[in-house]
């Protein structure tokens, strides 16, 4: 049995928990489910919310047995991933600790909200409604974004963490499918990150599935 149970779909947020399989060098076994009513029992049991991504760490205890643990939400897996293989050397050091977790849960929250909510065209202009929303406005999350990526190469600065991997992905997601602008800020960090072997080793598994897909009859 492999170390994890991956369950997902190649065209889902599963894209992003894949990358960071392969950035942690984690042995996982990939349980492909498709949309709709007809998913495995054990799928919807791990994850009564049927949501991409979804992880069962089958973790190995000290005489010899083992226990499950369920991780869901794909920032989550991306950090608990990076924290249970160390030697892939993804956690922050003391000093990055504040721009690790204040990036991961801007992209978790604000990034994600925000993209969301102009895609689907629910943005608002009353400022009195801004204030209800976890991002306050499209226009000023893009500006701080943009500000907290110019002038360093990765979220801790020089150095690449499983931070990157979540942040990155909805830069990259951004400048492709055009829910962020193409400013250079983002263009850069996003052509940055799709040069790594982890990133392209993993996208491409989950390009030849979709192409499958795509192509399968019916």
């Amino acid at each position: 049995m492999a170390e994890y149970s991956f369950y997902t779909n190649p065209m889902s947020r599963g894209q992003i928990a894949r990358w960071a399989l392969h950035e942690a060098g984690a042995d996982y076994e990939q349980v492909l489910v498709d949309y709709g009513p007809d998913q495995p029992e054990a799928f919807v049991k791990a994850n009564p919310m049927r949501k991409f991504p979804t992880l069962v760490h089958h973790h190995m205890s000290e005489n010899g047995g083992t226990h499950d643990h369920v991780v869901t939400e794909a920032a989550a897996i991306c950090h608990y991933l990076a924290e249970m293989h160390p030697g892939a050397d993804l956690l922050p050091g003391a000093h990055e600790k504040a721009d690790y977790f204040r990036y991961f849960f801007f992209a978790a929250g604000p990034v994600e909200q925000a993209v969301i909510t102009n895609t689907m065209g629910w943005s608002t202009q009353d400022p009195q409604k801004q204030v209800m929303l976890g991002f306050g406005s499209y226009d000023r999350l893009v500006d701080t974004l943009e500000q907290m990526l110019t002038g360093r190469d990765y979220v801790c600065g020089d150095r690449f963490t499983m931070a990157d991997v979540y942040v990155g992905s909805h830069a990259i997601w951004g400048i492709d499918f055009d829910t962020l602008p193409k400013h250079d800020a983002f263009i850069t960090y996003a052509e940055r990150l799709k040069k790594r072997p982890a990133y392209i080793e993993a996208r491409k598994i989950d390009a030849d599935l979709s192409a499958e897909s795509a192509s399968a009859p019916g």
